[in-house]
């Protein structure tokens, strides 16, 4: 099971990039009761917490989740964004090295599971 804190603030952040806007999201999506990406019914089994995210600009505070499938595949696509530029992660020998690339491989292989 995954929590919030199993995942590193760092790889919040990064998923925080794929996440939708709040603005038009099925209320059920909003609050964390159905995955933001697919709505796939959530329990405390299945959610994976994605932290404490504020929308702009009106500050508002909402806490999404995702199911396993839909977090391991953002956790993927995060993975391969931030590769492209991380200086770490170009290199085989120092991808060890960075917090965020192991941070999002991490997830990504947990989720699919």
């Amino acid at each position: 099971m995954t929590t919030t804190t199993d995942v590193p603030p760092e790889v919040l952040g990064a998923l925080a990039e794929h996440l939708p806007g709040l603005d038009g999201l099925p209320c059920e999506r909003a609050r964390g009761r159905g995955c933001v990406w697919c709505g796939q019914h959530l329990t405390a089994e299945t959610a994976v917490d994605l932290g404490e995210q504020v929308e702009q600009p009106d500050a508002l505070r909402w806490f999404p989740r995702g199911c396993h499938p839909c977090t391991a595949d953002r956790a993927h696509r995060s993975m391969l964004d931030h590769a492209s530029f991380c200086p770490l992660c170009a290199h085989a020998d120092l991808a060890a090295d960075c917090v965020l690339g192991r941070g999002l491989y991490r997830l990504q292989r947990e989720c699919r599971r």
